[in-house]
């Protein structure tokens, strides 16, 4: 794998910006904020597995950017038999984005693993989030200039695991396919799209509930150095 690859792609959720902790963060801070009285560990017990749906169905072109904004929280807080007026919903859901990007905690190893890339590869962002909560992501966190290129699906107009966003990012870089693989902790949108777009894939298993021995893993990102 070492050989041939010249461009890396990463996903930037999940991947290198370590969202579940800095998403539990801000939940905190804005429930305090709005002086909301709910139990933080319950409300993430029901919110990661509906957020991941909604994502899903924003992937797929089923849910658009609003719906997903407001329905993650909504459903959540009925799930929890919590009354919650709408206008607070969408207060909540305004102050999350705001604030979201305030908490920059990376996985383990992010920074020495990019420093080690970055002096072999051209390196590169695809992300289906947000684009202007993306870029605030990546300067808060200070890993911005890591990157040659960031790729938002909102730019491209469709989104992982869409080829056609993985061959706008090519373009986007002055990149071949040959030559480029995709790193991602997402199985469908990061690895199986990237696959179907023709690059190498290496996919982040960060918490390895399941074994996928057909395509290349890994578990930590400083395990990257054993194939790049």
């Amino acid at each position: 794998m070492k050989n041939n690859i010249k461009d890396v792609f990463f996903d930037l959720d999940h991947t290198l910006w370590d969202f579940e902790k800095n998403s539990s963060l801000t939940f905190q801070k804005i429930f305090e904020d709005n002086q909301l009285p709910t139990n933080l560990d319950s409300f993430l017990e029901e919110y990661v597995p509906i957020n991941f749906l909604y994502w899903k169905g924003f992937r797929e072109g089923e849910v658009d950017k609003e719906t997903l904004r407001f329905g993650r929280l909504n459903d959540t807080f009925n799930k929890l038999e919590t009354p919650v007026s709408k206008d607070v919903i969408h207060k909540l859901s305004d102050d999350y984005l705001t604030h979201l990007s305030s908490f920059n905690y990376l996985f383990d190893d992010t920074i020495s693993v990019l420093n080690y890339l970055h002096s072999k590869y051209n390196l590169h962002i695809i992300t289906n989030g947000f684009e202007a909560v993306q870029t605030t992501k990546l300067k808060n966190s200070n890993i911005h200039h890591y990157f040659k290129t960031v790729t938002n699906s909102e730019e491209a107009g469709v989104k992982k695991p869409h080829p056609d966003i993985f061959n706008y990012a090519l373009e986007k870089a002055k990149a071949t396919v040959g030559t480029s693989i995709m790193i991602g902790d997402n199985l469908e949108a990061d690895i199986l799209g990237g696959i179907n777009a023709g690059f190498q894939t290496i996919y982040f298993n960060e918490i390895p509930l399941t074994q996928h021995n057909h395509i290349t893993q890994i578990y930590k990102l400083i395990e990257l150095k054993d194939y790049l």
